[in-house]
């Protein structure tokens, strides 16, 4: 059962992707998103819950580490892909499942059959054939220490996951506090973005306005700032992250079970092939041609998930 929560999750969070790139093309605060994404999460969390009732114990407080994990490893992706290459960023964002699969051994003693190995390792060389698939090359590693600051962060999340069941904490009470602790950090993100933007466009309008008096001794008539333009709107931009903070809870809402009932590298494994999701989406809608290593990345990926699924 834990295979079928774990693919739904991926299923999930792979249109998540679709959304977050769709967004990525859009004149749109990023910070505001991710804030309304993990509003989102935590209204819906608490509303359900309200029909639920589900316990709140002491071991949904793991859900605050699970919101900071989440934030520092969104955070680190985003900073990754705006001071380096792509291609670096996705594929340490690719690999999280090998973190977790090492860490659950040292911590929890569990280990894979050797199907299940086979599987693990077919599935991960499948994804590293298409993070690699762009121009990647070891000589251009700028922004690398983000990707890995963002592997490892998305990994203690599963893991932080894992021992939120462990404790026997309830699936939605546990998201509820991930969600508020989210939604707080990226509020103090946002809000320290927007004032950095605010003191540049006063230092900006500073500068013109002295360039303009030394010209001439009369001041403009007109002197404004010119700080980055967003063309949407604060409201639209906050209700577009909501409507895409529903695949995002739905994604975890399905993920917690799956981590309960599996072992743990196998469900983040499962997880992280909602980057097929993507690939097909990219393919099928957006019309782009697979590459060769693509190709044999996918195929070795989904022959991996068949052999982890007979295994399972």
């Amino acid at each position: 059962m834990w295979f079928v929560f774990a693919a739904a999750s991926a299923v999930c969070f792979g249109l998540r992707g679709i959304l977050y790139q769709w967004t990525s093309q859009r004149p749109i605060d990023r910070n505001a998103l991710l804030f309304a994404v993990y509003l989102s999460g935590a209204a819906i969390a608490l509303a359900v819950n309200l029909f639920a009732g589900q316990h709140w114990s002491q071991g949904v407080w793991i859900g605050a580490i699970m919101g900071l994990f989440s934030f520092i490893s969104n955070a680190s992706m985003y900073r990754g892909f705006a001071v380096g290459k792509a291609a670096i960023i996705a594929m340490f964002t690719g690999l999280p499942p090998v973190v977790v699969i090492v860490m659950a051994y040292f911590i929890w003693g569990e280990k894979l059959n050797v199907w299940q190995t086979m599987s693990f390792v077919i599935i991960i060389m499948g994804l590293l054939l298409i993070r690699y698939s762009n121009d990647l090359t070891w000589n251009n590693l700028k922004g690398a220490q983000w990707g890995v600051i963002a592997m490892f962060a998305f990994g203690l999340t599963d893991l932080s996951s894992k021992q939120a069941t462990r404790l026997g904490a309830e699936t939605l009470p546990t998201l509820a506090i991930m969600y508020v602790t989210g939604t707080l950090l990226f509020g103090v993100a946002w809000f320290i973005a927007n004032r950095k933007q605010t003191v540049s466009a006063r230092s900006s309008a500073a500068a013109e306005t002295a360039a303009a008096l030394a010209e001439d001794d009369k001041p403009p008539a007109r002197v404004a700032a010119s700080p980055v333009r967003i063309n949407w709107s604060i409201r639209k931009t906050m209700l577009w992250g909501m409507v895409v903070g529903v695949t995002n809870i739905s994604g975890m809402m399905l993920n917690m079970p799956a981590y309960r009932l599996g072992v743990t590298g196998l469900v983040s494994v499962v997880t992280a092939m909602n980057v097929v999701i993507v690939l097909l989406y990219a393919r099928f809608v957006l019309k782009e041609r697979f590459t060769r290593m693509e190709v044999y990345g996918l195929s070795a990926a989904m022959a991996g998930i068949i052999i982890l699924r007979l295994a399972a």
